[in-house]
């Protein structure tokens, strides 16, 4: 369960961000606060960013419209379960990929899975985060083949991501209508999971899977 205080933290460092003229940091802005989806980088960094906007930003990463409402969100989600204060939390996780096109990525996340397009940063392009509901994924540009030519016959099943899905079955005849690439096709395992292997161009295996229904 989000910390409220982690949150808060995860604002001021969007905010310190922006005043330090982090470039990849605007990206971030213009994809997830609609005011800023028409200005360069350069013109975000200009503009008077203040720690309301960071909280907003924070906010709708998160699924919520604002920061009041992720507030009453987190308020709620104490109330029917106390957390433990003496441990840290995990919020969330990101698996980066390493791609050899972002451009020719994107476009197989975005039209093959559903994803949407969270930001690219360079030109031209070597960094990306693509998303779809809660899961998000980062792709890193690298020189040369992803994995060298002997990789996949000596390690079939090695998983680059590992993704939750509510209903396995109906997101795999999702992607199958899509013409996506399977490594594994829908299959319940031994521990009662429902799950798939999607191989994206670049031979990254993202698994997804859930309880079967």
């Amino acid at each position: 369960m989000p910390n409220i205080e982690n949150l808060r933290k995860q604002a001021k460092t969007y905010l310190r961000w922006h005043r330090e003229r982090y470039y990849p940091v605007a990206a971030q802005i213009r994809w997830i606060l609609p005011r800023y989806r028409d200005q360069s980088d350069r013109e975000i960094l200009d503009a008077d960013f203040k720690l309301s906007d960071a909280q907003e930003l924070v906010a709708r990463k998160h699924g919520f419209t604002d920061w009041p409402a992720l507030v009453r969100g987190i308020e709620t989600m104490t109330k029917s379960k106390a957390s433990d204060s003496r441990h840290p939390l995990v919020l969330s996780a990101e698996p980066q990929l390493f791609v050899s096109d972002i451009i020719a990525s994107c476009q197989f996340y975005v039209r093959k899975l559903g994803f949407e397009v969270a930001f690219q940063y360079g030109e031209p392009p070597f960094y990306a985060q693509v998303f779809r509901d809660g899961a998000r994924l980062n792709l890193r540009k690298v020189g040369g083949p992803v994995f060298d030519a002997g990789f996949r016959a000596r390690e079939v099943d090695a998983l680059s991501a590992t993704l939750t899905a509510d209903d396995p079955k109906r997101l795999f005849l999702e992607y199958q209508a899509a013409g996506a690439s399977f490594h594994q096709p829908l299959r319940t395992e031994p521990w009662g999971a429902r799950s798939f292997i999607v191989q994206d161009p670049d031979g990254n295996l993202i698994a997804f899977s859930g309880e079967a229904t």
